[in-house]
């Protein structure tokens, strides 16, 4: 995950840049950088390998400026290094930030090369700023034509901010495909990939649309479209405050990161989709070769993450249809199993430091598995650094030990392989575009089912009393139903079991019975007549039912049954959508209970230790 911070202002703008890098860190990043221009009109920059404090440190006062960029980079082009990090300089006339990933950059480098221009990062970034200096200098344009220019060679998704010594006082951004927004101060404007980083300096802010340009000085803002024609954005006051990470107006951690998913879903495929389709690049430098390689998977993963897991095999198997393994980490590492050459090894963990997952991936790379992936919340982590490529979940801090939105960005990121697994066996491009539309209007639909909060508190009442609880699922609901029950069981300290809903008769309903809530989740999809009917034996033998069902699945309130309806949402993506009101679900009984819902007991963040 990449962040951008810009600033022009009266004033000087390096501890502005610093801070919002520092508000920013939570994304995931490998290296920093700032670059100013200094009041003898000279850029000025300053990049480091690591963390922001490193890279203040550096600073340290040496570098000042009324006009700078700056930047979190997470490496998919190059390695993590100095040499790599942005902002990248062109000339010492044109320095550039950039979030998301230029997909002809093989063939812009090519060119330049060719006209001369010396690179010195193995950066993608780095034919920006070639490319607008050509415009710039050979070409004698302005900045803001050398980059109007520029953007229309780029194919790829990029936020940009962009500065030049040839012209003081002036800043452009342009974005498609990677979130910008511009900050309004008094008498000074700012930029940033995430209202986040600016929260100190202003409250206003205007959020760039796809295609816009944005013609920045100190004491005027002018914005073009995708069609070059000059548009007034709205400027909206935001209800974030610089303290926004603390837990705010919300009773618990858990509760305000189950209402931060539809951000952190949206977070998480950012940068990642260019015209209907998902970006290889976006697993990092190589994918493309490693993926075409791939002949099946194997996940491995621990608690919520081996859930995450198991629907991801269910979308492999039938959307895909390669063979998909999903093992529990701390078994796998101790097992004899078969190596399957050519699998890509799938390791998911919020941390990245869980130390079963770590040795599952150390143990399948000794056994001669194939190449790794890390899907992970955490940039630096252990997991990280060991893996072949990586996508980071960009969930942000998860501080509640009961993972939520860590979960459904895994999700997310599983169903973003799924697809470009998919173009490889057989997925055809409009099976591959309405899979992408439908996770670009996931953070709407979870706003959506959020609303059901209300009416799942007051069913939470009748777990006051309640020792037991039996959740039920079919098809990929079933690893859904198995997430409801860790987050009920870790939080509430009920004991709670998720089966198959088929697997009733072969044992489950000897327990079922008036003082055991079951509750099932029901989506309109091939499988809901046969959960219909295991549902009706729970009733049959006196069990009372709590029904999470689409608003078209037709299943009726009666006495013992309980029906809330969940809006339709296509199968695909469903399981995502259906974790939302077990989240709910779990936590409200929990504060009902009376348990530390945020750190309950035995329990940690992050399992290190075997």
């Amino acid at each position: 995950m990449c962040g951008i911070v810009g600033a022009v202002a009266d004033r000087d703008v390096v501890p502005i840049l610093l801070e919002g890098l520092r508000r920013l860190e939570y994304r995931g990043y490998d290296s920093a950088g700032v670059a100013v221009l200094s009041e003898d009109n000279r850029l000025q920059r300053v990049r480091a390998k690591g963390k922001v404090a490193g890279l203040a440190e550096k600073i340290a006062g040496k570098l000042h400026g009324r006009l700078g960029i700056a930047h979190t980079r997470w490496a998919t082009h190059g390695v993590p290094s100095q040499e790599n990090a942005h902002p990248h300089i062109c000339e010492e006339l044109v320095a550039v930030v950039h979030n998301g990933i230029i997909e002809n950059h093989e063939a812009l480098r090519e060119w330049q090369s060719a006209a001369g221009y010396r690179f010195t990062s193995q950066t993608d970034t780095e034919v920006i700023a070639h490319q607008i200096h050509d415009y710039l200098i050979n070409k004698g344009k302005d900045l803001l034509a050398a980059v109007k220019s520029a953007v229309a060679d780029f194919d790829g998704a990029y936020a940009l901010g962009v500065i030049s010594n040839k012209e003081p006082d002036h800043l452009v951004a342009a974005r498609l495909g990677s979130p910008l927004v511009i900050g309004v101060g008094i008498g000074e404007y700012f930029i940033a990939s995430d209202v986040a980083a600016l929260l100190p300096v202003t409250q206003r802010f205007i959020f760039l649309e796809d295609g816009d340009i944005a013609d920045i000085h100190r004491d005027s803002l002018t914005i073009f479209d995708a069609e070059g024609r000059r548009v007034e954005r709205p400027i909206r006051e935001s209800e974030l405050r610089a303290d926004s990470v603390e837990r705010g107006e919300y009773r618990h951690y858990m509760l305000k990161e189950i209402f931060e998913q539809p951000r952190a879903l949206a977070d998480t495929l950012e940068g990642r989709i260019a015209n209907g389709r998902i970006l290889e690049q976006s697993f990092g430098a190589g994918a493309g070769e490693i993926l075409d390689e791939v002949q099946g998977v194997h996940i491995i993963a621990c608690g919520t993450s081996y859930h995450a897991g198991l629907i991801g095999r269910y979308w492999l198997e039938s959307l895909v249809g390669i063979p998909c393994s999903v093992e529990v980490a701390s078994e796998f590492r101790y097992r004899k199993p078969v190596v399957r050459k050519n699998s890509l090894i799938v390791t998911l963990s919020q941390s990245g430091e869980t130390a079963d997952t770590l040795a599952g991936l150390q143990e399948a790379r000794r056994l001669g598995f194939g190449h790794s992936l890390s899907i992970c919340n955490v940039a630096e982590s252990s997991l990280v650094r060991e893996s072949d490529l990586v996508l980071l979940t960009r969930a942000g801090p998860e501080i509640g030990v009961a993972s939520t939105k860590a979960f459904t960005t895994q999700l997310v990121a599983l169903m973003m392989l799924v697809i470009v697994l998919g173009r490889r066996n057989g997925l055809s491009e409009d099976g591959e575009r309405r899979l992408v539309v439908e996770l670009e209007k996931l953070p709407g639909k979870v706003e959506q089912v959020l609303k059901l909060d209300d009416a799942i508190q007051a069913i939470s009442e009748q777990f006051a009393d309640i020792h037991n609880a039996l959740f039920l699922g079919r098809g990929a609901q079933y690893p859904v139903a198995m997430e409801g029950a860790l987050k009920l069981k870790e939080i509430s300290y009920i004991h709670a079991e998720a089966y198959p809903a088929g697997e009733l008769k072969h044992g489950p309903l000897a327990l079922v019975d008036a003082d055991m809530p079951v509750i099932a989740v029901a989506p309109n999809n091939e499988l809901l007549e046969k959960l219909k009917s295991n549902l009706q034996e729970v009733r049959a033998r006196g069990g009372k039912l709590i029904v999470f069902a689409g608003e078209d699945s037709e299943m009726q309130v009666s006495e013992g049954v309980q029906v809330l309806e969940v809006a339709p949402v296509d199968d695909a993506i469903s399981p995502i959508i259906y974790t939302i009101p077990l989240q709910l679900l779990s936590y409200h009984v929990a504060v009902l209970k009376g348990t530390d819902v945020d750190q309950p007991r035995n329990l940690a963040k992050s399992v290190t230790v075997e």
